[in-house]
């Protein structure tokens, strides 16, 4: 039987919006992957959440729950201390699965734990939105491929700020999500 073909795609998802759905499904038919799983981090070591860990586990749950390739792991949330990319591609047990990142994120590899070993590892995907200048060049050759998706100028901050103001999310997050911030009162 031969080995699937997965994808990982994590961050903070917060919250989870259509310009990661996006992301996920245009590497999940590029690369013909027979699954994807987000992996919200738990305690990111970057960057600071505004929502709980369950919060935006659940919110991926909901907003990934449409598509049958589309998975949600707990490792990172239910794992203690910061969360380090290297030691979810350890935990996950999945040979070379494809690292999904934003470019964004992936410029800043070299900064990451053990960042050799995640391209040991990994197959690292940066996506970028069309005439998005990246900076990969830093990077070992041929060690990250870059694809361009289709352009969501969506931001997790945006929609963030957006709950906080009174402002409509429609359109910018799955519609379970929106009502998920709206009942839980997340972001304001």
């Amino acid at each position: 039987m031969p080995e699937r073909a997965v994808g990982v795609m994590g961050g903070t998802f917060d919250p989870i919006h259509y310009g990661h759905l996006v992301a996920a499904s245009e590497v999940a038919d590029r690369f013909e992957l027979d699954e994807v799983v987000f992996i919200p981090t738990g305690q990111p070591w970057q960057k600071r959440t505004a929502a709980s860990g369950e919060d935006r586990y659940l919110m991926a749950v909901l907003a990934t729950a449409a598509d049958p390739r589309f998975t949600v792991s707990r490792m990172e949330i239910d794992r203690d201390g910061p969360t380090y990319t290297i030691d979810t591609l350890e935990q996950l047990g999945v040979s070379r699965p494809f690292l999904i990142a934003g470019a964004d994120a992936v410029s800043g590899l070299t900064t990451w734990r053990r960042y050799e070993d995640v391209l040991r590892l990994a197959r690292v995907i940066a996506v970028t939105r069309p005439d998005h200048a990246i900076g990969l060049d830093h990077l070992p050759s041929g060690s990250v491929t870059s694809i361009e998706i289709p352009a969501l100028a969506i931001s997790s901050t945006q929609i963030r700020e957006r709950v906080a103001a009174g402002r409509p999310t429609a359109y910018l997050v799955p519609q379970p999500v929106a009502a998920y911030i709206g009942k839980r009162g997340l972001y304001r």
